[in-house]
């Protein structure tokens, strides 16, 4: 009835899955609210991927910008589930609550078998995020010293727009310009708690110029770091149709159409409403 085991999908060429997930279900899920951006093959070049600043993201590499793992690794499914439950604040990945939480584990099952790196290799461990230590002006402080000796500054600029001397130029693993990211303003992409932040600092942003500091700051300089950012972050992106910021009402506008087409069959736009209200709240 559509029910692969992990065995006979892994056997067949495709990545280990786990077992019991119905991969057809994540196919069809993919081709209803995926291809338009991320295309039929998941290679990131769907009908709508050229209209975008921030490109979808490419599969079939297996490389994720967003996870837990260290540097270089592969993703664990609940990194992978996490940035489909959330989307990605400021660009066209919307957060798909409208999907049920078994069709968003079945279409990451899905994404694994699009790259042969899920089939060769494995994620490595979670990295460990501590407690966060109280935040005072001392912390603060330090992170300030951190953000210069770091060489933040060099992409993120001296006061944290995104417009550091090296800040032209740069480009992604697939040869796209890329911007660092304006800390000043909110919300992140990462997510909106400190805990993302100090994942995203210990493990890097994959297929970007932004690396990991896991090896060269301490648990606690980290923080430290953190709570400097956080503290820059002073202003909000400015909102437009529905509360939406930067390209999240470029990615409304494709669901819009990809829902008129019948390609998300059963789904009404109270769906996305309901979803797009939750967005707001965050």
């Amino acid at each position: 009835a559509g029910l692969f085991s992990a065995y006979e999908f892994y056997q067949n060429g495709h990545a280990e899955v786990q077992a019991g997930v119905d991969l057809r279900l994540g196919e069809k899920v993919y081709g209803e609210n995926c291809v338009a951006c991320h295309g039929e093959k998941g290679n990131g070049r769907g009908t709508s991927a050229s209209t975008l600043k921030t490109k979808p993201r490419d599969f079939t590499t297996g490389i994720y910008k967003f996870h837990s793992t260290p540097s270089g690794s592969l993703p664990l499914d609940e990194d992978i589930l996490r940035t489909i439950s959330r989307g990605v604040r400021g660009t066209s990945m919307l957060a798909q609550l409208h999907l049920s939480q078994e069709e968003r584990s079945a279409v990451v099952q899905y994404l694994k078998t699009l790259s042969p790196r899920f089939r060769e290799q494995k994620p490595g461990p979670s990295i460990s995020i501590p407690l966060r230590p109280h935040e005072d002006k001392g912390l603060i402080s330090l992170g300030e010293t951190l953000y210069k000796d770091a060489g933040c500054v060099s992409c993120h600029g001296s006061g944290g727009k995104g417009d550091g001397p090296s800040a032209e130029g740069l480009k992604d693993s697939w040869g796209f310009p890329i911007r660092p990211a304006d800390l000043t303003l909110k919300p992140f992409k990462s997510g909106t708690d400190p805990e993302d932040f100090y994942r995203t600092l210990s493990t890097g942003l994959d297929g970007t110029p932004m690396p990991s500091y896991a090896d060269s700051l301490t648990p606690d300089e980290r923080w430290n770091l953190v709570y400097y950012i956080l503290s820059i972050a002073t202003h909000e992106r400015p909102r437009g149709m529905m509360g939406l910021v930067g390209e999240e009402t470029r990615g409304m506008m494709i669901d819009m159409r990809a829902a008129m087409a019948g390609m998300m069959k059963g789904r009404g736009m109270m769906d996305r409403n309901m979803m797009m209200k939750d967005m707001r709240g965050k």
